[in-house]
């Protein structure tokens, strides 16, 4: 999110100063016509956070008092479903906890709209990476840049869900390289289901064609995202993305990159992109293992990573060598129907995910149907955000001045270590209560300082050591 638009190039944006209770907005950092994202700071624990707003610019124009006004009555019907996808949206993107995937903080309804507010993420999206570093896109980077994606993916996918919107554009390369995966596009699908515009409402080249199909019982899985998947690699690997899927059904044109032989990069590689790039869906890999599978990705990758300069001071989640590759997610994942995440009224509930670089507690206050504003601007009652403040001592009277005792430094680092089932945690000799999460991991945020993590299972124990003097996302895995 290092690439920054301003208010001037953005139309329909809040003002620079707009303040959402603790929330103030800094500057304008993205825009298209589904939404517009800012920089914020949170005045309450001090941090940068990043605000996205539900703004269709087809449907709605921002008015005087900065609510949003819609178009024309005859949009109303759309943009209030396009806004219940928003809002289901962020309600499932923060039960998930994985540090490759956009990471929801807190939600609310607000002028007329909806917005969320995520971790901010450094750097740039892929597209724009791969635009003005051409240099280095190769084979290692590609397969170094995969398995977090994979993890992303696949841990939506073993939670019944679809990303839909998979592209160079939705993925953010970190300053330290690494992946997140970002919006999905329930709100954008809804918005093209309801406004017979669903072809203009979908990616050319990176929508498969089953997206593509009016009929709600048309079949689309975990190799709807494949697809998409298999255009980013394409459009890497090219420089182009394939030919529309629509197009392909006609008469299909597409020229396997196996038989193009691109120079520089392998043929199960080009051979697995081929084949997630099939036009028919039975005829691409059926789950993120598989299309792993076929570029010959194995599951030891997972391993390498964690064990990335194990012995030093600490693991940070920075560009690996070569030869270990980041991680793949390894479940099996059955093949099964579903209508993805543009559906009104999908019940999901609201977890509590970790917050990277000292975050406080994520929670939803408001319901999906609530999309009337219930405060002025400048005035709003915005979820609070809970501090992890010390207390200051008390001083008696006939006793000596005793200084107040200085507020705990707030957590700066989200850690995330590697459980095995059965594990119990110590930190500097303090049991932890912590919980792995389906992929085997579990977080904390922590403040700078020097940390000790021992693990002890059936009588035996591991222990590391890391040293945190920076923000960042730490990624552990102690040893036996």
């Amino acid at each position: 999110m290092a690439e920054h638009d301003n208010n001037r190039t953005v139309p329909n944006a809040l003002p620079t100063g707009y303040r959402f209770n603790e929330f103030e907005i800094k500057e304008v950092i993205g825009g298209g016509g589904f939404g517009i994202v800012y920089r914020a700071w949170d005045h309450q624990l001090e941090r940068t956070i990043a605000i996205k707003e539900f703004m269709p610019s087809s449907l709605a124009v921002r008015s005087d008092d900065l609510n949003l006004v819609l178009r024309s009555e005859r949009f109303s019907k759309t943009f209030h479903a396009g806004l219940n996808s928003f809002i289901q949206e962020a309600r499932l993107l923060a039960r998930f906890n994985h540090p490759n995937l956009l990471h929801v903080l807190r939600f609310w309804v607000q002028n007329d709209t909806a917005y969320m507010g995520t971790i901010f993420y450094s750097g740039t999206t892929l597209s724009r990476l791969a635009a003005q570093r051409p240099e280095l896109v190769n084979e290692t980077w590609i397969r170094r840049l995969l398995p977090p994606l994979f993890g992303a993916i696949n841990t939506i996918h073993q939670k019944g869900y679809l990303h839909r919107d998979i592209s160079l554009d939705n993925i953010q390369i970190q300053e330290n390289m690494m992946p997140v995966l970002l919006d999905f596009g329930s709100a954008r699908q809804t918005i093209g289901n309801l406004s017979d515009e669903t072809e203009t409402m979908l990616r050319p080249g990176f929508a498969p064609i089953e997206q593509y199909s009016d009929n709600n019982e048309s079949e689309q899985g975990p190799w709807t995202d494949i697809y998409a998947l298999g255009a980013v690699l394409h459009t890497l690997i090219v420089g182009a993305p394939p030919p529309v899927s629509v197009v392909r059904s006609i008469e299909d044109n597409y020229q396997p990159l196996a038989e193009q032989r691109p120079t520089g990069f392998s043929l199960p590689l080009l051979h697995a992109i081929d084949k997630a790039l099939s036009l028919k869906p039975e005829d691409r890999p059926q789950s993120i293992d598989a299309f792993a599978a076929l570029m010959e990705l194995s599951v030891s990758d997972l391993n390498d990573i964690l064990n990335v300069n194990i012995e030093g001071p600490g693991t940070m989640l920075m560009p690996v060598e070569p030869e270990a590759p980041a991680p793949v997610a390894a479940s099996p994942l059955k093949r099964y129907m579903w209508p993805g995440l543009a559906a009104a009224g999908v019940l999901v509930g609201i977890a509590v995910g970790a917050m990277i670089a000292g975050n406080g507690n994520s929670e939803g206050n408001s319901d999906a149907a609530a999309i009337t504003a219930t405060a002025p601007p400048h005035s709003v009652e915005a979820p609070a955000v809970v501090s992890a403040s010390g207390q200051t001592a008390a001083n008696s009277a006939p006793q000596p001045a005793v200084q107040p005792e200085a507020p705990p430094p707030e957590p700066i680092a989200q850690v995330y270590i590697k459980l095995r089932l059965g594990d119990d945690v110590a930190l500097n000799g303090n049991q932890q209560a912590l919980v792995p999460s389906p992929n085997g991991f579990a977080s904390l945020q922590l403040p700078p300082g020097e940390y000790t993590f021992t693990v002890t299972n059936q009588g035996s124990s591991r222990e590391q050591k890391i040293t945190i003097d920076r923000a960042g996302v730490w990624l552990i895995n102690p040893q036996s």
